[in-house]
């Protein structure tokens, strides 16, 4: 087992070569073994659409030295047609003895057909190796397929004492040039950034991603900011917004949406964007909007750079900042997930444990 537990370590390295290209599809990464277990074949889901990670490892080989062997997966391969027919059939038609899988694929096209299918062909099936790494490689996809609702990542940069700005809005630079560099890779995981209008004013970020979302309800940015330069935007107005007079850049989408108590509600705004095919978010704004979504329990994972740095004012701006709390015992809960450094800072990555 700690050979296939080294294999599957192998799997998901691979698969994260597929890092902001396979969504909706989840990352997947395949290792084929002949029959003497020796490695003759990797493969992984380069790109939504493109061949799954078991066809990629696949039709590498050419001379049947595949035929007894063992397919090593980190997700369940598909048992029906879609963008590309099914992996599964594919290994049954190769002569593969033998899959070792991650975990299952709860999606109801497959969720377990894959792993009965190859059942079905007398090939052997170990499911749960490295089940919970799996999963988290994946969580995306499983959020949507399992709760049908949009991932909602959290980046803040702060301080020891929690701060992300001064009391004037000074906020350039709190963390090393190695954080910001890692921010950025770490966006290409998710679908879309989301930011503020505050933000877009006060900071004039670039934001570099391919879509990303603007919350201005009453639609005060220009569009000659930085991040209008490039990628697609979704500009999130009040309903009650007048779009007259206004002449709207090619690469910007207006999504009113209500507003209450001069807020977007969240439990609105977040099924809008879902239903437009948005799975992920990784929202990249100041402390009152960051402290909407764990007020509202819509923060699913947090990533906190912290600097060694003590602002040592009580009235700087705070990294979460929405609540009115009187008792500690009415705090959110995290579980911390991981630690980093990121040259002299600390990333803590945590998510909600409740």
């Amino acid at each position: 087992m700690q050979k296939y537990e080294e294999l599957m370590k192998e799997c998901i390295s691979l698969a994260k070569k597929g890092v902001g290209s396979t969504s909706p599809n989840p990352m997947v990464g395949c290792v084929v073994l002949d029959k003497n277990d020796n490695i003759i074949a990797k493969g992984y889901h380069h790109k939504y659409g493109e061949n799954h990670a078991e066809r990629d490892a696949l039709l590498k080989i050419k001379d049947g030295s595949d035929r007894g062997g063992t397919l090593i997966v980190n997700l369940e391969p598909c048992s029906h047609f879609g963008k590309t027919p099914p992996c599964a059939d594919l290994i049954i038609e190769r002569g593969i003895k033998k899959v070792v899988i991650g975990c299952r694929d709860n999606n109801p096209k497959v969720n377990g057909g894959g792993i009965r299918k190859l059942q079905e062909a007398g090939i052997e099936v170990v499911v749960g190796v490295l089940e919970d790494e799996c999963r988290k490689l994946n969580e995306v996809f499983f959020m949507d397929i399992e709760k049908n609702r949009i991932f909602v990542a959290l980046k803040t940069a702060t301080t020891l004492d929690g701060k992300i700005a001064t009391s004037n809005g000074d906020s350039k630079w709190i963390t090393s040039e190695i954080s910001r560099a890692k921010a950025k890779e770490i966006r290409q995981y998710y679908d879309a950034i989301l930011t503020s209008s505050s933000t877009v004013i006060a900071d004039n970020p670039y934001m570099n991603h391919k879509l990303k979302i603007i919350l201005d309800r009453e639609f005060k940015t220009k569009f000659n900011s930085n991040i209008y330069a490039s990628g697609n935007i979704i500009l999130v107005v009040g309903d009650g917004v007048s779009l007259d007079n206004r002449d709207i850049p090619d690469n910007v989408t207006i999504l009113p949406c209500s507003v209450k108590n001069n807020k977007f509600e969240l439990n609105i705004l977040l099924p809008l964007l879902y239903g437009k095919g948005i799975k992920s978010l990784f929202v990249e704004a100041g402390g009152v909007l960051e402290g909407s979504f764990i007020k509202y329990g819509y923060a699913d994972k947090i990533y906190q750079f912290v600097a060694p740095k003590i602002l040592n004012d009580n009235s700087g701006k705070s990294c979460f900042d929405g609540d009115n709390i009187l008792k500690m015992a009415d705090s959110k809960v995290f579980k911390i997930v991981s630690t980093e450094m990121t040259g002299d800072d600390l990333l803590l990555v945590y998510s909600p444990n409740y």
